[in-house]
């Protein structure tokens, strides 16, 4: 089996697995799942919901994330860590989105890319969520997985992506990513992989 063949059958047993492919993060406008996103660098998805639940009622707009006095954003988002350098680009992203693209979020990888605190990963999901176009979102999960699986032999998340394109359908890779991420926290976790029983153990070559 060819690592196409292997990514295509992947693709088609997670869909199998995971009919709804959605993004764990709660969000109603895309510029919030941006700032969801950028929360959710070394924080897990549930707590960055239990602050954006609230967050998001005391900044209830673009505006006010871009107005907002720098101090008490940090205390509103200190739950997720890092909370001086996340409020500063989450304040400086919305008031660059009103600046140049008048609030909207831009449909590509290279604007995308020219929000503060957008990086690559960030960029993706928000151009397969939003827009629904071609994304690998290649973060820890991802790369794990996908390496267990033998379809990249990298670590660094650019080249997982360059590799995963080449092998994925480009209208299944955005629901891919999120699928995986299901199941590397249900099936193949980081420390006990349960492999007896992984409806992937077919087409794995790391499988038990």
């Amino acid at each position: 089996m060819t690592k196409k063949e292997r990514a295509g059958r992947a693709c088609q047993i997670l869909k199998e697995r995971y009919p709804e492919a959605l993004c764990s993060l709660v969000y109603d406008k895309p510029y919030e799942l941006m700032i969801a996103t950028r929360l959710s660098a070394q924080c897990t998805d549930a707590r960055v919901n239990i602050v954006t639940r609230t967050l998001f009622v005391q900044y209830p707009t673009l505006e006010s994330f871009a107005q907002a006095d720098l101090t008490e954003l940090e205390e509103a988002v200190r739950p997720c860590g890092f909370y001086r350098t996340k409020a500063k680009s989450i304040k400086e992203a919305a008031a660059r989105l009103l600046e140049v693209y008048g609030g909207v979020l831009p449909d590509t990888m290279e604007e995308l890319l020219t929000l503060p605190g957008v990086g690559r990963k960030t960029a993706n999901l928000l151009l397969g969520d939003v827009y629904g176009k071609p994304a690998v979102v290649a973060d820890t999960h991802f790369i794990r997985i996908t390496g267990r699986l033998g379809l990249t032999g990298h670590k660094e998340p650019e080249k997982v992506e360059h590799d995963l394109r080449a092998l994925l359908p480009p209208e299944e890779s955005s629901d891919f990513c999120h699928r995986v991420v299901l199941f590397g926290r249900d099936t193949c976790t980081a420390r006990k992989p349960r492999c007896e029983g992984c409806p992937l153990q077919e087409i794995c070559p790391s499988g038990v």
